[in-house]
């Protein structure tokens, strides 16, 4: 299934939690933080008041309640807000 978004929405797929430590003991998933990254997999064409400012493949930071979730072929996606993501991480 292909999901273009609409406006200033973007499509993410989560980055999974780290569920090892560096020093190999395994966190248990109800003791694992939660971070907020993910890929941006589709960007929306954006507005001329919120233009889309990231693009396929950045990593980004986004606000912890933020988006709709859905499935995407038995995959969890996210669509954003742009205004939703805080940061893109290099």
């Amino acid at each position: 299934m292909k999901i273009k978004p609409l406006a200033d929405r973007v499509l993410v797929k989560n980055d999974k939690a780290e569920t090892k430590t560096a020093s190999g003991l395994i966190i248990p998933e109800a003791a694992q933080e939660k971070t907020q990254t993910a890929v941006v997999v589709e960007v929306g064409p954006g507005t001329t008041d919120n233009p889309i400012t990231v693009k396929k493949g950045n990593r980004i930071m986004y606000d912890k309640y933020a988006g709709t979730q859905v499935k995407i072929d038995g995959e969890d996606h996210l669509i954003l807000r742009m205004s939703d993501i805080i940061a893109v991480i290099e």
